[in-house]
């Protein structure tokens, strides 16, 4: 079986299972209608040629998606508090910092979850990314030294390895 065959059968499934859950009509003829615009769907998302490999990323590691997002959520309510105790403080002790980081993740979709991450964590957003070097824009330099420290950046390229998966 084909990339496209895969990747077109994996998006199938992945609608069907976000209709039934979120249709919560288990009818026969609710779910033949489901069917019938899944079906539509893929087709014209293969008509497109927009099925492919990071569309709908089979190639990702699950078992470290699974991870990430876990560790990311716990990053992101950190993050939250550290940022609302900044707010709260009367001094207000910001050091807005920009800074220049060099990831290795050797995908495009790897390095656009990898800025969307650091967009996502409260107190640090991604301006710009070019190739391997992502700008980034810190709320404080505390921010900025943990993003040099490269956890997040070894986490995102650590999805990108098949075994596990």
């Amino acid at each position: 079986m084909d990339n496209i065959n895969k990747h077109a059968i994996s998006l199938g499934l992945s609608l069907i299972g976000l209709w039934l859950l979120l249709s919560g009509h288990y009818t026969l003829l609710l779910i033949s209608f489901g069917l019938l615009s899944v079906m539509l769907v893929v087709l014209i998302a293969l008509r497109m040629d927009v099925v492919d490999h990071e569309g709908h990323p089979l190639h990702l590691n699950l078992k470290a998606l699974f991870t990430y997002w876990v560790w990311l959520l716990k990053e992101i309510i950190v993050s939250n508090i550290y940022v609302c105790r900044l707010i709260l403080n009367p001094a207000l002790p910001i050091s807005p910092t920009v800074i220049a980081l060099r990831s290795s993740q050797s995908t495009d979709l790897a390095r656009v979850i990898f800025a969307n991450s650091i967009t996502l964590t409260p107190g640090t957003v991604t301006i710009d990314v070019d190739g391997d070097i992502t700008e980034v824009h810190a709320l404080t330099e505390e921010l900025a030294r943990s993003l040099l420290a490269g956890s997040m950046d070894s986490k995102v390229t650590a999805l990108e390895s098949r075994s596990g998966g």
